[in-house]
């Protein structure tokens, strides 16, 4: 009997001492929730993903310590109610050719991506690259991340973003590398990009760098530079866009380009958007670039139910090649002005004013992203500075 009870405490022990071990195993600081082997450290996020599928752990906060490369083949999926935490200048995400990103928030349970420094530009931001068509060549290298972008497949899928908030980013590599709250290179239409925020960062909020990516319910609020930007031939159809600046620094709610060095390029940038609201600093804010929307080298675009506030001009429009679209491949159609001096101006590739108003039409009541200058009902809950 007394051999039998020792032998069954030595057990118990065993099995105790066994399940303790897997429980610290399994703390904070590291995780393999993954079918690769690619070992996700908590407090030091970062590194490159080259196949199967990593899931972070939404109960866990990590902290990016440098860049994380989802490569060709790899996935990366993020779970409702997940932090991640920039901690360094070059800290970002990226998504190359072939990767996918699922960002998994609800309205209740967004995920963050924020930095540990609650200022503009305090980290990378995060960057996505497809295999859709852009005008800067069959491909190029994205300016940020050095990744290549750009291809033939209009419907590229890059995976799925819903209830993201990007906050603080933008870090400022140099003149011609600097990060964006979201860089969209080549991102094509098979990738879906809805209920995102963009929040204080350094640069622009969102950028399209060509592709054929389409987006819903985007915010994009006091970014120091543009709220919304793109060049390199994107085409997309979009659908409530609520921006608003602040923080006392800011330029355009919109700069739009086709391809500044060559106004022709094809594909030509050509997006389509629906239900936008611009919210400025003020009409008699001194900034030289206080401009709702800035069209120029050679874009078109059709707009459609916007509303505009606060802004020294409404639409700055410039170039031969911008102008000679309106008013069918450039159209601002039902839009309503409040505190804005002016509403129109051009001026064409000899830097000599002409008259644009055949660009727009006004309407007295848009509601833009929906509720005017007020923030949207859509909008609500998961979204900071509104």
């Amino acid at each position: 009997m007394k051999k039998q009870f020792t032998t069954l405490l030595t057990i118990t022990l065993l099995a105790t001492g066994i399940f303790a071990t897997t429980s610290c195993s399994s703390d904070d600081s590291s995780s393999s929730n993954n079918d690769n082997g690619f070992e996700v450290v908590v407090d030091n996020l970062q590194g490159t993903i080259n196949s199967g599928t990593v899931t972070l752990d939404a109960t866990k906060t990590y902290r990016l310590t440098g860049k994380l490369v989802v490569e060709n083949g790899a996935t990366l999926r993020i779970p409702a109610g997940t932090t991640l935490i920039g901690t360094t200048f070059t800290s970002y995400i990226a998504v190359a050719q072939g990767g996918k990103i699922f960002v998994e928030g609800t309205a209740t349970n967004p995920v963050v991506m924020t930095a540990a420094v609650k200022e503009p530009g305090k980290w990378g931001g995060l960057v996505i690259c497809g295999k859709a068509p852009i005008n800067k060549g069959l491909t190029a290298s994205a300016e940020v991340s050095d990744l290549t972008y750009g291809g033939t497949e209009v419907s590229d899928n890059s995976g799925s973003i819903r209830y993201l908030r990007i906050e603080y980013a933008g870090y400022n590599h140099s003149a011609e590398k600097e990060f964006n709250g979201l860089s969209l290179f080549g991102v094509g239409n098979g990738t879906t990009i809805e209920y995102v925020q963009l929040h204080a960062g350094s640069d622009d909020g969102i950028e399209f760098f060509g592709g054929t990516v389409n987006t819903k319910y985007i915010v994009s609020t006091f970014n120091e530079d543009d709220q919304f930007d793109w060049t390199e031939g994107w085409n997309g159809t979009n659908s409530f866009w609520y921006s608003k600046q602040g923080l006392g620094k800011a330029n355009r709610g919109i700069e739009a380009d086709n391809n500044a060095n060559n106004y022709n390029a094809t594909p030509i940038s050509f997006p389509t958007i629906e239900n936008l609201t611009l919210i400025g600093l003020g009409k008699d804010d001194p900034g030289s670039e206080n401009q709702a929307m800035k069209l120029r080298v050679g874009t078109k675009g059709r707009f459609n139910n916007v509303y505009i506030q606060d802004f020294k001009v409404g639409l700055d429009i410039q170039h031969d090649e911008t102008i000679s679209y309106i008013p069918t491949d450039l159209k601002i159609s039902n839009v309503t002005f409040n505190n804005v001096g002016t509403k129109a101006k051009g001026k064409n590739s000899a830097d000599i004013s002409v008259n644009v108003d055949q660009s727009f039409t006004e309407t007295t009541n848009a509601s833009g992203a929906g509720n005017g200058a007020n923030v949207p009902t859509w909008a609500q809950g998961w979204t900071v500075g509104l």
